[in-house]
């Protein structure tokens, strides 16, 4: 009955659809991004550094501790510690699906206060950072050099300062990773033969540039309660920390009794370089910088590589000269190319509607037609007739117990 309708009202349907198609448009840009359950678990990553000591060490003295404390920590799945040589401590917390991210930071973090006073002074000194993440990068950045003006302790450096900052802002980043020569430090070049002559050993050097390259607060002169007549109050700054190579040569190590010094730069080459030299960043064949960014557990990883992606364009109106920048990896690519695909087919299919819409009218009004209604039929009947022929000229004939045959006039 409301088939019929349709059919005897072409108008009608179509005025249904377009209401229909406008509705669904409207209806579109409410639609959510995603519905679908969270299937990565959330990971809790804790990062430190014991400079100078080797993998063996730091997985006897850093992550063994830490592993003690973190075992039974509510809705832990499993853990993971990735000691290296270069004195860094990974330690990957993965958690269940179903749990809140943020809730197990807290955990870590309330386990790591435990561990701490069991860790090396070193350690505690540089620190502990916990970072939620995913695990796997979204989006990896390489900086880069056209014309290979800048090493790639410059570009590393310059991605430290300017960029790790500003990534770091982009909502739904949970961890931004720099591989490559990191950043600028003071290397001291010990001479062991020098050392030993003198009777001297590395932490006597330690403890010098320690004692030495501090901030010095120098406090006021003339602050109050001042003598009567005092109206100016001073601050005094002191040489703070030693910034270059030749401040770094004037420390006294020590003073012989017969009144001579011995300074660092007598028994070490001393000179501004890369904080490790254990990994090198390679893009194309040129010496770079690598950024992974990782995105926090429940964001949208569109959302996140767009947004990374608009904070490098605009960071780059501030890049130096000969300073460019590459997306040499982007995982949201197979789900961009996925939904253009999808909005290609939606569109293919409205236009057929759309045709389909148009031909039927006109169909159905050459069929209401009662003038051609005798040459209609003779077009039937000729279309008819054909076919009778042609099953005729291929004949089917059936034998009881032979099967099917086929034969052909």
């Amino acid at each position: 009955m409301i088939s019929k309708l349709f059919i005897n009202r072409p108008i009608v349907a179509m005025v249904i659809a377009i209401v229909t198609v406008l509705g669904g448009l409207v209806a579109m840009a409410g639609l959510p991004v995603a519905q679908f359950p969270e299937i990565v678990p959330p990971q809790i990553i804790v990062n430190t550094t014991y400079t100078g000591a080797d993998a063996v060490t730091i997985e006897q003295s850093v992550a063994t501790p830490l592993e003690q404390q973190m075992s039974g920590v509510d809705n832990m799945l499993y853990m993971q510690s990735t000691n290296a040589n270069d004195g860094t401590m990974t330690l990957t917390v993965t958690f269940d699906i179903d749990t809140n991210p943020n809730i197990d930071q807290v955990n870590v973090q309330n386990r790591v206060s435990q561990a701490q006073p069991n860790l090396p002074a070193d350690v505690n000194a540089f620190g502990l950072t916990l970072r939620k993440s995913t695990g796997i990068p979204t989006l990896v950045i390489a900086i880069y050099s056209p014309h290979q003006s800048h090493d790639s302790l410059f570009l590393s450096n310059y991605a430290n300062i300017n960029i790790n900052d500003a990534l770091y802002r982009v909502p739904g980043v949970g961890e931004v990773r720099l591989f490559g020569a990191s950043d600028y430090a003071m290397r001291i070049w010990v001479k062991p033969d020098l050392l030993a002559k003198l009777e001297l050993t590395v932490p006597d050097l330690v403890r010098a540039v320690q004692q030495q390259s501090t901030v010095n607060p120098a406090g006021q002169v003339g602050a109050e309660p001042a003598p009567k007549g005092k109206e100016m109050t001073y601050t005094l700054r002191a040489q703070g920390r030693l910034q270059t190579p030749e401040e770094f040569g004037q420390v006294v190590v020590r003073i012989n009794p017969d009144g001579s010094v011995v300074r660092l730069k007598d028994v070490a080459r001393i000179e501004l370089g890369a904080q490790n030299y254990q990994q090198v960043a390679r893009f194309n064949e040129q010496p770079s910088g690598i950024i992974a960014v990782f995105q926090s557990p429940g964001s949208n990883a569109l959302a996140v590589a767009d947004g990374v992606k608009k904070t490098m364009e605009d960071l780059k109106q501030r890049f130096p000269a000969d300073f460019d920048y590459a997306i040499s990896l982007d995982t949201t690519r197979s789900v961009t190319e996925g939904i253009s695909e999808i909005v290609k087919t939606l569109l293919i299919a409205i236009v057929l509607v759309i045709l389909v819409g148009l031909y039927l009218p006109a169909k159905l009004a050459r069929d209401a037609d009662t003038d051609d209604c005798g040459a209609r039929l003779a077009d039937r009947y000729v279309r008819c007739l054909s076919l009778t022929r042609l099953f005729d000229q291929h004949a089917v004939a059936f034998r009881p117990g032979a099967g099917y045959r086929v034969s052909g006039r």
